[in-house]
C-alpha cells in the first residue's frame, strides 16, 4: 500500500520542472508532522494538525489565576489602607488595578522598577479594585490602572492609564 501510495505522489508533485527547479512534498511549519491522505486522484487532502500540548509551561501560579501580579509590590486592602497608606511617613505611591485588566498587567513591571528605584525614598501599594471597591470610590477611580501619589495622608497627585516610566518618574520627583 505504501509503494501506491508514494507512486502517487511521484506523479501529483514532480521533481523537476521545465526551469530545472525542483519541487518536493508540501511541507509545514510545525513541531508535528500534518496528517495527510491522499484521495483518488492523487492529490492529498488535508485530514488535520497533531497540536501540541503545552503542559510543561504554567500558565497560572499555584496562588492566583493572574501569575503577573509583581510580587515586589505589597498589597493593600481596607484593614490595612489607613496605616500603610493615611499614616505613612513620605510619599507612597498606590497603584488601583485589577487582575482582569490588562493595562495594570503591561504597567506592573514598570512599578516594579519604581519601587526598586527609589526604594527608601517612596513607599509602593497596589490596591485590588476588585477586593476593595470602597477604597475605589472614595478616591473616584472610574478608570484603571490609575496611580496615585499621596503624602502625609492626602491625595497629591493622579495618573491614569498605562504611561510611560519617564511620566511616572516626573510624578514622583515632585513629592521626593
Amino acid at each position: 500500500m505504501a509503494s501506491v501510495t508514494e507512486s502517487i505522489a511521484a506523479l501529483s508533485f514532480p521533481t523537476t520542472s521545465r526551469f530545472r527547479t525542483s519541487f518536493s512534498r508540501p511541507t509545514m511549519m510545525m513541531s508535528q508532522p500534518a496528517v495527510y491522505s491522499y484521495s483518488r486522484r492523487g492529490l492529498p487532502e488535508f485530514k488535520g494538525l497533531k497540536i501540541q500540548s503545552y503542559s510543561l509551561i504554567s500558565f497560572a501560579s499555584t496562588n492566583s489565576r493572574y501569575p503577573r501580579v509583581s510580587k515586589h509590590i505589597p498589597a493593600v486592602t481596607d484593614e490595612t489602607w489607613q496605616s500603610l497608606v493615611l499614616n505613612a511617613d513620605g510619599p507612597v505611591l498606590v497603584e488601583f488595578w485589577a487582575p482582569w485588566c490588562g493595562p495594570c498587567r503591561m504597567i506592573d513591571p514598570v512599578i516594579g522598577e519604581l519601587a526598586q528605584q527609589y526604594a527608601g525614598k517612596l513607599k509602593c501599594f497596589k490596591l485590588n479594585t476588585d477586593d476593595s471597591p470602597s477604597i475605589a470610590s472614595q478616591y473616584g477611580i472610574r478608570s484603571i490602572p490609575t496611580l496615585m501619589i499621596f503624602l502625609n495622608g492626602e491625595k497629591k497627585d493622579a495618573v491614569i492609564g498605562a504611561v510611560p516610566k519617564t511620566t511616572l518618574s516626573a510624578s514622583i520627583e515632585r513629592f521626593l
